[in-house]
């Protein structure tokens, strides 16, 4: 049996619990910008029509009374690691896929904590009392419907699906409701007559491949009853990046280097902690048509430098003069691999060696000083603005 966990309205509800005043009134977290978008909103504001990824200006348009709040990540993921102590003391078999979301495999653990259901209710009430927050909790034998099922009783629910309900449940599921079906893909199958999981059995096979592609297949096996993918504790991060939308178009170049330098300080700063480094820059750029670009750049020497990052992201956007302009700017690392037992590759013959070894050791100090007098106790002078002490 699968376990799906989902916090309600998370961002929100930490707010609301944090702050006791907030409780009952509709909260909106977002960027407070004006290009933010809704991070979270609570379920009282949801009743005016305000739900995330929404402008946040159409959400003060919708609930002027609501209370808009900016994002603190860093309290989120306190909490979050809370939540997911409390699943690992429940199996070891926990694959968090978000912030707020985690699948759980409680198979053969009855004889510790008793029927699932009741393993359900047990980690609600663990995640209600360490944290004060309500989750919502699907069980099934497939992971696919356990995650439908968490959907189903928001918020605060549980819902269980049998293994003797499973094929009447998905004779009846709205396509639009099954994982990794948008509404481009949705729509499709409904133009073609396929409404409900239970009508893709009767479709031929290639038929649907030809319409959904490669993930015709697995919406075959869905139909069926048929789920292999398992939960995977040992899920492994793939890139890391940072990315900034900004207030007003720009195409100042300057700027978006400086908003590059402190993505790249922050990039590097994410592969440090996670005790990885990575063999391919990757440039995100957004123009402000929406036209979406990426280009990167493959080193022969993994990194976890933010001086290299950086110098690579300036070699990207420059490849891309003149761009017009520019709503969104963003940079990553990816081909990680870990490497805290990874001895650094030596060029005898590289004049820059030196300055490469100081760059390292430079990332290292601030490491250290951001870690004991927090994040703004250091930065470089690049990204330093004229509000900053």
């Amino acid at each position: 049996m699968i376990l799906h966990i989902d916090m309600d309205a998370f961002y929100a509800s930490v707010e609301q619990a944090d702050n006791p005043s907030l409780k009952g009134r509709p909260v909106v977290v977002g960027g407070m910008g004006g290009r933010g978008v809704v991070s979270a909103a609570s379920y009282e504001v949801r009743e005016y029509g305000v739900h995330s990824a929404m402008p946040v200006y159409k959400a003060r348009r919708l609930c002027p009374e609501a209370v808009f709040l900016p994002v603190r990540i860093e309290r989120y993921k306190q909490v979050s690691r809370i939540v997911m102590e409390v699943l690992h003391e429940f199996t070891p078999f926990v694959e968090q896929i978000s912030i707020d979301e985690a699948f759980l495999d409680i198979t053969g653990t009855e004889r510790l904590w008793g029927k699932p259901e009741r393993i359900g209710r047990l980690i609600k009430t663990e995640i209600k009392e360490r944290t004060g927050l309500a989750c919502s909790v699907g069980i099934a034998p497939l992971k696919f419907l356990a995650k439908i099922a968490s959907d189903r009783d928001k918020p605060d629910g549980l819902v269980l699906i049998e293994p003797d309900e499973v094929m009447d449940v998905i004779k009846g599921l709205p396509v639009e409701k099954v994982p990794g079906v948008g509404r481009k893909t949705a729509t499709l199958l409904h133009s073609k007559g396929i409404c409900l999981l239970g009508d893709i059995r009767g479709t031929p096979s290639d038929d649907l491949v030809r319409i959904t592609g490669a993930f015709g297949k697995r919406l075959i096996q869905f139909s069926r009853g048929i789920d292999t993918s398992s939960v995977s504790p040992s899920l492994e991060v793939k890139s890391v990046s940072c990315e900034d939308t900004f207030d007003r178009d720009t195409d100042d170049m300057g700027f978006l280097k400086m908003r590059l330098m402190a993505q790249a300080e922050e990039t590097a700063h994410k592969l440090r902690i996670k005790g990885v480094r990575g063999y391919s820059v990757i440039l995100k750029v957004k123009k402000s048509d929406f036209t979406q670009l990426t280009r990167q750049v493959t080193l022969s020497d993994p990194t976890d430098s933010s001086q290299v990052i950086y110098e690579n992201g300036c070699l990207l956007i420059d490849r891309l003069r003149p761009l017009g302009k520019i709503r969104l700017v963003g940079i990553g690392v990816s081909h990680l691999l870990r490497c805290r037992d990874l001895p650094e590759q030596m060029d005898l013959f590289s004049k820059g060696e030196k300055e490469k070894r100081t760059w390292n050791e430079i990332d290292k100090a601030m490491d250290f000083i951001r870690g004991r007098f927090g994040r703004d106790a250091i930065k470089r002078a690049g990204v330093m603005k004229e509000k900053d002490p």
